[in-house]
């Protein structure tokens, strides 16, 4: 009775305590703030606005362990009006038939000179650019989908259009420009008369951009034939894209002013400004050679050259403000290029693979059938799935005004790991052919070049480790920018008053995290609904994803209380909480994606296949965060709260891959809206086009097949030498098992479907133009 007594005093005295806040103030909030701020790092300006650039979106709903799945589904859903429709179905598949992409690598080394004229003349480069300045003005949704499209035909393409819209002068110019650049440059980036480039990429920093060593002085110079107030700027960069060709080079250095020309601030910052690549002193190196990809990539120097402070972006009073500019810009520039040309990839090796699977056949039976290929081709459709997804939510976003630096980070480094996946799941499914490089290889290339996209707007191994989670953490948390904020304040004070606030707003906000983990992961997840439109077989993955939104939050909070600013440095441990973040980011994406195109049951078994596989990958996440964490005390008490009744069995099963898989490899609805907007070579002496005669030629062969196994398992073909895989249609047709048109039918497909599996050959010496490649059995040399 007694110990009961005072547990009540003792709980009503921490009660009056908090509620008191001249008493919390002085006994709790000023202990802890004055320790808050011991251990706090110093901020620099660059990190400070690295970690204020861009907006938190979905991701910070995610972050606060209770999203409201409302709000996402009442996002406008990715659409493009009747003009950027029109250009995607006409324009961009016009310019996808002029490139031959293996006569482009082996010979061209370069788009030829009609497809650049086409580019300019249809304004390819001024897609963001507002009308008014001669651009098409469209959406980023537009600018994510023409970069996709372009990129299941061929990279250079893709990638040429992709830079000028992405990080660029013309997305620089239209933020920060003065009105006169503005009026003298966007009309020409628009037209093509300028190409742009952008060189921020140092040899000596590398990911560390902030880091350059290039650099500018302010001084006096002479320009255009008088004395001026200007700078020398000196620069060596590198795996700059475009600058073999540019005219116009954005250039990114830090500024100094020794002399005190423009004030008393000695070093000024990163600097943004515009150079024509023919002013005088600019170097453009030599090209680089990324992996057999043929856009124009190349380095660019300088040794003390003067230029005026006009050419800085924004004018004189911009110098200073480039990195804070470069992070805004590239928050919206990285969440759609690489997105975009990896899901593009990721089309193009669904389409493709599914139709090579369902073409190729061994042991008397499409490859397509067999389980392990299967499992493959589930894996390509479902990533697929979920990686378009990802990019149209990403691009909409952008749409509505948002910079979002996080889930950009997300997006590029998620998108093309998963793209990854798919492609090196696509060159199993197609073997031999796929390692063997020539005019019938499909999808070599793509293979070749998927480390490019990995590397670069950022390394992924760096995305990964130090930026979802280490930027996330703080922009997307409720509380945790504003608790550093007031600490780092110089009017301690006020700082302590604003800390007081914020700092038992983000306790009661932990505490209600950590019951509401626990609710549902005690079986509470299956009480949630959803919004009320959703479809029920897709209600239990908004439960559960609300479920490991809190488990996340509560881990999140645990881990930065404990280990603080160390956690930055464990790298692998808030790598997984970037992953869990990441992955209910996706899988948010995906569920967005099902309701915005109206609950189709087709694609039912795709959606299920994305869902399952994010949420697998959360669980993994947080299930290496506990088993890693150092605190092993606190991880065995997490560990009750967020897996009470232990971690779940997750993921697709064998079941539901062999559904997606039979959705890639046969015509119908669900496969050409996973696959919508890949660019189909209307001819069939194509690779691609040929997979698509081949196909619909198979299909239509299917009871025909069934007859001649029927007659061959009759017996009376036993001593008859055709009675072999290649010419069994021939000799069941000459014993009068088929009919003549039967046999017609049998002999286009066999055609196709040799078209289809052809393998190049080369001359010994394998140079290029010595003989044209030779394609075995591409054009069969007797009926069959």
């Amino acid at each position: 009775m007694f110990l009961t007594a005072l547990l009540i005093l003792i709980l009503l005295g921490c009660a009056y305590l908090l509620k008191n806040r001249e008493l919390r103030m002085k006994w709790l909030s000023r202990p802890i703030y004055q320790a808050f701020s011991r251990v706090l790092p110093t901020m620099s300006q660059t990190e400070r606005d690295a970690l204020e650039a861009g907006t938190v979106w979905w991701e910070s709903e995610l972050f606060r362990g209770k999203p409201d799945w409302d709000t996402l589904n009442g996002y406008p859903p990715f659409q493009l009006s009747h003009d950027e429709r029109q250009f995607l179905d006409n324009e961009v598949n016009t310019v996808c038939a002029m490139i031959d992409d293996w006569q482009l690598s082996q010979h061209d080394l370069d788009m030829p000179p009609p497809v650049w004229d086409y580019l300019k003349q249809n304004r390819f480069f001024s897609l963001i650019i507002p009308k008014e300045y001669g651009g098409r003005g469209f959406s980023a949704q537009a600018h994510s989908a023409v970069v996709a499209k372009l990129s299941t035909r061929n990279s250079a393409l893709s990638v040429s259009v992709m830079v000028p819209n992405s990080l660029g002068p013309a997305e620089l110019l239209l933020h920060y420009g003065t009105p006169e650049q503005k009026q003298h440059y966007l009309p020409r980036l628009a037209d093509g008369r300028d190409i742009p480039a952008f060189a921020l990429t140092s040899p000596w920093a590398g990911s560390d951009a902030a880091a350059i060593p290039d650099s500018g002085i302010v001084c006096m110079g002479q320009w255009q034939g008088r004395q001026v107030l200007g700078m020398k700027v000196t620069w060596d960069k590198r795996y700059i894209t475009l600058a073999p060709v540019c005219t116009l080079l954005g250039l990114a250095f830090r500024l100094y002013d020794p002399d005190g020309l423009l004030g008393d601030e000695k070093d000024i910052g990163i600097t943004c400004a515009l150079v024509p690549s023919d002013h005088p002193g600019v170097q453009t190196g030599r090209r680089h050679f990324p992996l057999n990809a043929m856009f124009m990539n190349g380095p660019t120097r300088g040794n003390d050259v003067f230029m005026p402070l006009e050419f800085i972006i924004g004018g004189p009073a911009m110098a200073g403000q480039g990195w804070r500019m470069l992070m805004e810009c590239l928050a919206a520039g990285r969440s759609i290029s690489l997105p975009a040309s990896f899901t593009g990839m990721a089309k193009l090796t669904s389409r493709a693979v599914g139709g090579y699977a369902a073409v190729r056949t061994q042991f008397r039976s499409p490859i397509s059938k067999f389980e392990g290929v299967e499992e493959a081709l589930a894996r390509i459709a479902g990533h697929t799935y979920a990686m378009d997804a990802a990019r149209t939510m990403t691009a909409a976003a952008v749409d509505l005004g948002e910079k979002p630096s996080v889930v950009s980070a997300i997006v590029k480094y998620h998108i093309t790991e998963r793209g990854r996946i798919v492609v090196n799941d696509g060159m199993d499914v197609i073997g031999g052919k796929g390692i063997c490089l020539g005019p019938s290889n499909f999808l070599g290339r793509a293979y070749q070049q998927l480390p490019v996209g990995i590397t670069v707007e950022g390394a992924n191994i760096l995305t990964r480790s130090l930026i979802i989670f280490g930027q996330g953490a703080i922009r997307c948390h409720p509380y945790i920018l504003d608790e550093m904020k007031a600490a780092l304040s110089t009017d301690r004070e006020a700082g302590l008053h604003r800390f007081d606030t914020v700092f038992w707003a983000h306790v009661r906000y932990t505490l209600a995290n950590t019951v509401r983990a626990l609710g549902l992961g005690l079986g509470g997840w299956r009480l949630l609904r959803g919004p009320g439109d959703t479809a029920r077989a897709m209600r239990p993955y908004y439960a559960q994803a609300s479920r490991y939104s809190a488990a996340f939050a509560l881990l999140a909070d645990a881990s930065m209380l404990v280990l603080g600013g160390s956690l930055k440095m464990r790298e692998r441990l808030s790598s997984r909480l970037g992953d869990a973040l990441s992955q209910l980011y996706i899988l948010s994406a995906v569920l967005k994606r099902y309701h915005d195109e109206g609950q189709q049951t087709e694609d039912t078994p795709l959606a299920h296949w994305a869902a399952q596989d994010a949420l697998q990958r959360t669980q993994q996440a947080l299930d290496g965060v506990l088993r890693n964490l150092p605190n092993r005390p606190l991880a065995w008490a997490l560990r009750l709260l967020v897996f009470p009744l232990g971690t779940r069995r997750l993921g697709p099963s064998d079941k539901l891959d062999h559904a997606v898989a039979t959705l890639l490899t046969q015509p119908g609805a669900a496969r050409d809206r996973l696959t919508h907007d890949t660019y189909l070579p209307p001819n069939e002496h194509e690779p691609v086009g040929a997979i698509e005669a081949a196909l619909q030629a198979t299909l239509n062969t299917r009871e025909i097949d069934a007859k001649i196994r029927q007659f061959e398992k009759s017996g009376q073909l036993a001593t008859n030498p055709k009675a072999n895989v290649r010419d069994l249609a021939e000799a069941v047709f000459q014993a009068g098992g088929i009919t003549a048109q039967e046999y017609d039918m049998v002999k286009v497909r066999n055609t196709l479907r040799d078209r289809v599996i052809a393998v190049d050959d080369f001359p010994f010496d394998l140079h290029p133009d010595s003989a044209p490649p030779q394609t075995m059995n591409k054009e069969p040399d007797h009926e069959r």
